[in-house]
């Protein structure tokens, strides 16, 4: 038997409105938080299915229930007042507790609706066209959503109840909100790239790339981040030459001379460019990364798919590090 967390609310969250002619309900709660989630009405109204005017109604009511002002509607785009974000905090709990009793009630039933599941672009590229097929082979009747962002994004949406679950690229030791859970699939070794010839074969610091300039993802990125952090711990600023998204473009400017490039191993190995390339060895820099697949604690029976998509994808992740080490 397996049992919902109790959640504990505070007396002046569930005390009636001194009016006593509404009750709260659990569509006025969900609707709130939909809301202060989007920071629009009209982005919630469409992720609830509903119209706009029926999701203003709903919050209307839930203030008049509290007999408190939630919203701060004089701000673009809404924000919650000082009360709301106190409300909010407790509302997200109890929508991640109702969608556990959902999970409850239905874990005997065939696994079938939606896997809302988010992906870092790299495990797209890398893993994610064998993992769907497994997953369609083991559930045939189970639809997955997929969207690709960054790791930190993605983790937000998933502690919000945005999503089920995502497959991210974070440190090993990176350790996860309360309300996750999270498995590490395997790790994922990056490597420093410059046009072939450009560089000398022989270990470098980042002190001498600083000469050459970096070609990047944009802001958000982790493989940026960590070079950033390198970089400041030695004194330094990101010199940044060009950004822009997409490994394989990053390949091609790098062996165009743009700058060097820090790009995940297997997707250095398909890459057209390959061969006019060098990976180059860093003395002060050895960039590794892990893939996670991080859930909601609250999963239920979805818990099965995400063990197949694991699978999958740790063995994509495995069989790419055998080819290069081969």
């Amino acid at each position: 038997m397996r049992y919902v967390n109790h959640v504990k609310l505070d007396a002046s969250f569930v005390k009636p409105s001194s009016s006593g002619k509404h009750s709260m309900k659990l569509d006025e709660i969900e609707a709130f938080v939909a809301v202060v989630r989007s920071q629009s009405l009209n982005q919630a109204a469409n992720a609830l299915a509903l119209t706009q005017p029926a999701v203003t109604r709903r919050i209307q009511n839930f203030e008049e229930a509290l007999g408190v002002a939630l919203l701060d509607r004089n701000t673009k785009p809404l924000k919650t007042t000082p009360m709301g974000r106190a409300v909010y905090e407790q509302c997200r709990a109890i929508v991640r507790e109702v969608e556990a009793l959902r999970h409850l009630v239905t874990d005997d039933a065939p696994l079938a609706g939606v896997l809302r599941l988010g992906v870092a672009q790299t495990v797209a590229d890398v893993a994610m066209l064998k993992a769907l097929h497994a997953l369609r082979e083991a559930h045939p009747e189970l639809q997955a959503r997929v969207s690709t962002g960054w790791g930190n994004p993605l983790l937000q949406k998933v502690e919000d109840g945005e999503l089920d679950a995502a497959v991210v690229l974070l440190p090993a030791n990176r350790a996860l909100p309360e309300a996750l859970v999270g498995e590490v699939l395997g790790p994922l070794k990056l490597a420093v790239v410059a046009r072939k010839g450009s560089m000398k074969k022989r270990a470098h610091t980042l002190a001498e790339c600083q000469a050459y300039g970096w070609v990047l993802n944009p802001d958000g990125c982790g493989f940026r981040a960590g070079l950033q952090h390198a970089l400041a711990a030695q004194g330094y600023a990101l010199k940044l030459n060009l950004e822009t998204l997409g490994t394989e473009l990053q390949l091609g400017l790098v062996a165009d001379g743009v700058g060097l490039g820090l790009v995940p191993l297997p997707l250095l190995d398909a890459s057209a460019y390959a061969a006019q390339l060098d990976v180059i060895q860093l003395s002060d820099f050895k960039p590794e990364i892990a893939v996670w697949m991080v859930r909601s604690r609250a999963l239920g029976k979805m818990q099965s798919a995400l063990t197949v998509l694991s699978e999958s994808i740790g063995k994509s992740f495995k069989a790419a590090r055998l080819t290069r080490a081969a």
